[in-house]
């Protein structure tokens, strides 16, 4: 097994770029003998010539030709590699903030994705309602937030369209006792919407639960003890979409929303929104509209 070495590619890349050992040397102050050195070893582990120095100058041979560009390649992926573990500028914290009801599917693998890239940077993961994270974010507390709204808002990108569906329990059926019982977060954007359909569709409901803790709320839903209004793709496996056949209103289409993605101001915080932005167009795309013809 061979391996190359990064310092003499980086010679060699050197002595290509300036043209000469000389002001290669001086370039990555290094004396000319170690540059040659360093050339002479290259070529002997490939057993090849690279440099042609038959004429006044120093010429590439085709072998050192096909070298270069693999070389070049390499000697930057060494750099990006250092930069990246050891660089002062790869190093911090950016808060995103995120509504409880889209962290899964598409959170945990951007945040995976992340910090393989950035393993010095750390993501501070906000988990709250819609209302909560879009003060903190105008107080300046969180870099970029996720939010569920009915709309896309004005400093927004919108990011998906999802259905919001009923949630329930997996082969539960709390979902056709009438009242009907419910359980929201007292701070749950769904909340209105849902109680509004059911009251259009003459629906008689009851609150069940009425907490601040969405973990309340999903263990008394995963009881079978009640329902509650999720976008379609983002329910937990402990949960199922409710297929109720008309028995229970449509609810509302809602947006995905993102802000602070287009005010990125540097690399880190521009993959951060770009893995967002992937994630959520591979995990909530939106149906295809038929065209009839």
């Amino acid at each position: 097994m061979r391996n190359l070495d990064i310092t003499t590619l980086r010679s060699f890349v050197a002595v290509a770029d300036s043209g000469g050992v000389t002001r290669a040397a001086g370039f990555l102050h290094l004396t000319q003998s170690a540059v040659s050195m360093q050339l002479k070893r290259l070529e002997e582990l490939l057993g090849l010539e690279l440099l042609d120095r038959s004429g006044r100058g120093i010429a590439l041979t085709a072998s050192g030709e096909q070298l270069l560009g693999y070389a070049r390649r390499m000697v930057a992926m060494n750099d990006e590699v250092i930069g990246r573990l050891t660089d002062k500028a790869y190093e911090g914290e950016i808060v995103l903030g995120v509504p409880h009801d889209v962290v899964y599917p598409a959170i945990p693998r951007v945040l995976q994705q992340f910090n393989a890239a950035f393993p010095r940077y750390r993501v501070n993961l906000l988990s709250s309602n819609t209302r909560a994270l879009k003060e903190q974010f105008a107080r300046g507390e969180c870099d970029m937030i996720l939010t569920t709204e009915a709309e896309r808002m004005p400093g927004s990108e919108e990011l998906a369209r999802k259905d919001l569906v009923w949630a329930g329990a997996i082969g539960g059926s709390a979902w056709r006792q009438r009242p009907l019982d419910l359980a929201f977060c007292r701070h749950c954007i769904f909340r209105p919407l849902a109680l509004r359909a059911l009251d259009n569709a003459g629906i008689e409901w009851n609150l069940a639960v009425d907490s601040d803790s969405d973990r309340t709320v999903e263990a008394t839903v995963s009881a079978d003890l009640g329902v509650q209004a999720l976008l379609d793709g983002t329910l937990p496996p402990h949960l199922e979409k409710v297929e109720h056949g008309g028995d229970l209103p449509q609810l509302p289409q809602q947006f995905i929303n993102f802000y602070g993605g287009s005010e990125a101001r540097d690399e880190v915080h521009e993959t951060l929104a770009r893995l967002l932005r992937d994630a959520f167009a591979e995990t909530h795309a939106r149906p295809r509209l038929k065209v009839s013809a």
